[in-house]
């Protein structure tokens, strides 16, 4: 999936990533809710290396895109549904990389947005290949509303990061509270995987998580950047 975002420039960029990187467990205060979020892998201890998994390009959409929960899911007999939204800093990477060094690894970024790493708990628990599938359905990565260079970001590891679910806050909280680093974490995926001109890291989700369900509307907004608004309706 294909999506369009304005960089602050005024020149658009179509983002057609190889792939798109994710870390779990990158901020302190979602780790100390994982016994509300009950997903197989997801404990109270920090880890020792960034903990990555994938999302699939066709979770992308644009602002104001609806994230569609899938029909699929009436088809399980879950005693209670659960997607939630997670509101997350995006990095856009420039061009291709491997092995990069921590001191840098900022100089292989074309910008950062934000991101909604919508995710289906009930198959995160019960999946026995782990998260894959319930974090890569359709419509699970809301992207935008811009990108933003470094260059006009200012620090990028001290931005507020908020999400709104129907105009209440319920996640505020600053990317200086990552536990891995905007340049430890784009070093450490490289030495792993080669990354491509326009593929995407997502850097975790502080607390406050929650579900989602139709009719609700979901706002990520993060300092210098913007706001990320998508509706959600039921397949």
């Amino acid at each position: 999936m294909a999506v369009t975002l304005p960089m602050t420039s005024g020149r658009e960029i179509t983002l057609q990533p190889s792939k798109i990187i994710a870390l779990g467990l990158n901020y302190l205060e979602h780790i100390r809710e994982s016994q509300s979020v009950n997903v197989q892998n997801f404990t109270d201890a920090i880890p020792g290396e960034p903990v990555l998994f994938p999302k699939t390009p066709n979770v992308l959409i644009g602002p104001e895109q609806p994230i569609v929960l899938p029909a699929l899911l009436r088809e399980y007999d879950f005693k209670d549904c659960r997607t939630d939204y997670e509101g997350e800093l995006a990095i856009i990477i420039r061009d291709r990389i491997k092995n990069v060094p921590e001191d840098e690894a900022l100089d292989h970024v074309l910008g950062f947005t934000c991101f909604n790493d919508v995710s289906q708990r009930n198959f995160q628990r019960s999946d026995k290949s782990g998260w894959f599938r319930g974090k890569s359905l359709d419509t699970f990565g809301p992207i935008g509303p811009r990108i933003v260079p470094l260059e006009e970001i200012g620090d990028p590891q001290n931005l507020r990061i908020q999400t709104r679910l129907n105009g209440k806050v319920v996640q505020d909280s600053n990317t200086c509270h990552m536990i891995f680093k905007l340049p430890a974490i784009i070093s450490f995926i490289s030495r792993n995987f080669t990354m491509e001109p326009g593929d995407i890291i997502i850097t975790g989700t502080p607390s406050g998580v929650g579900p989602i369900r139709a009719g609700d509307v979901v706002e990520v907004e993060i300092e210098n950047i913007g706001i990320l608004k998508n509706p959600v309706m039921a397949e």
